[in-house]
């Protein structure tokens, strides 16, 4: 069957059908092992290179949610085996068979980078492995890509934009240059901006292209400034998004407004300093956001790791929960993947972000808030987009 046409009702039968295939006399795990079988849970994230911060946040958020619950899943010990998949696309595939087929994970969680995350999406939705991105926003993955199996507990890339949109018209900006790394996750987030952006009669006097991961960013700042625009729009993370900053305001274009998705400050502002002063980004989360959950979140982040939660580790700490919740409502059970695929998407997650739900291409259902940096900090101006809904443009299997 053609992986693009795959069903909800195929993937669970098949799954099934082949798990039955593949052991003579087969039992359902409660009743042979009684649940003392430990849960494997496959993470793939980037631990080396640009994103590798990102990672770490992302492992050390899940680990810390799973621990809350006493440090298990539905009852049973969990075993974590991690690979660096070193935000490369041409490993993906052979780094999701070695948790997928090799260490036959139970589930798998990753990854950062878009362009892995669809390489990790197309093994994992033919194998049937429940999956869950905690941050790869690549549309496709509940769009085209879509699956019973696959989850999401970030955003998708356009999510993130697309509210920023009305927000610069809404501030009188009627010409933006865009600029981004060359790849899905930059493309896609700028995309979403410009569709919203131009629908409301905005113009983009140009779109800037980078290959990932240049940070080599002079000549780029030097047209940028013959442009004069009313407004730049730009995605970059990690240590892009660091250097992007500071050689934007070293540069004299401080004068021009600067706006991206919340990454572009996120986990690098201390670092960035008085050059990320005025930014105005858009997020599905902020550090801070004014709620007893998130302010207890972050007080215990801190404590356990001895640094500050970002938004990586919020994403992190979510795919936590929804492997708690999903396994505590099966009791523990994997055998039966498609109960604990509906009692996953039946979740509510009560996130540090605020509460959100899963819409039916599993993505979360969510608000876009609006943020500003001033004087070093990153404040919450406001919601701008309340509950959010991922298109899923392509999703035809769920």
């Amino acid at each position: 069957m053609d992986s693009k046409t795959l069903s909800r009702r195929s993937v669970l039968q098949g799954a099934a059908v082949a798990g039955l295939a593949g052991a003579a006399g087969f039992v359902p795990t409660r009743f042979a092992i009684g649940n003392t079988a430990k849960v494997k849970v496959g993470v793939m994230l980037p631990y080396s290179g640009t994103y590798a911060g990102l990672g770490e946040a992302i492992t050390n958020g899940m680990k810390m949610a799973i621990a809350e619950k006493g440090g298990k899943l539905g009852g049973r010990d969990v075993e974590f085996v991690a690979v660096d998949d070193e935000s490369d696309p041409a490993k993906a595939p052979e780094n999701t068979n070695k948790l997928v087929t090799g260490e036959k994970v139970d589930f798998l969680v990753g990854t950062v980078h878009s362009g892995v995350a669809m390489g990790m999406v197309k093994v994992t939705r033919e194998s049937g492995t429940i999956t869950i991105i905690p941050n790869a926003g690549a549309n496709a993955a509940t769009g085209p890509m879509c699956a019973p199996n696959v989850f999401r507990t970030s955003f998708s890339n356009w999510q993130t934009t697309f509210p920023m949109g009305k927000v610069a018209i809404e501030r009188g900006f009627k010409t933006v240059v865009t600029m981004t790394w060359k790849y899905a996750a930059g493309e896609e987030m700028i995309g979403a901006f410009e569709e919203h952006f131009t629908s409301r009669g905005g113009k983009i006097a140009k779109q800037i292209l980078v290959p990932f991961p240049n940070v080599e960013f002079q000549a780029n700042l030097t047209e940028i400034a013959a442009l004069k625009p009313d407004a730049v729009m730009v995605f970059f993370a990690g240590a892009g998004a660091l250097k992007f900053v500071k050689d934007y305001a070293a540069a004299g274009l401080k004068t021009i407004p600067l706006l991206g998705p919340g990454f572009l400050t996120d986990g690098v502002l201390k670092a960035q300093g008085e050059a990320a002063e005025g930014i105005l980004t858009t997020l599905h989360y902020a550090d801070a956001l004014d709620t007893p959950l998130n302010k207890t979140f972050r007080a215990a982040y801190e404590k356990q790791f001895g640094k500050g939660a970002d938004v990586y580790a919020v994403q992190g700490y979510d795919a936590g929960q929804l492997l708690v919740q999903g396994m505590a409502a099966v009791k523990g059970d994997t055998s039966s993947r498609p109960a604990l695929i509906s009692a996953m998407e039946k979740t509510e997650i009560k996130s540090p972000r605020g509460a959100f739900t899963f819409s039916k291409a599993h993505n979360p259902i969510q608000d876009i808030y609006l943020r500003e940096v001033k004087n070093g900090q990153e404040v919450v101006l406001g919601i701008a987009q309340k509950s959010l809904v991922d298109p899923a443009r392509g999703c035809k299997a769920v």
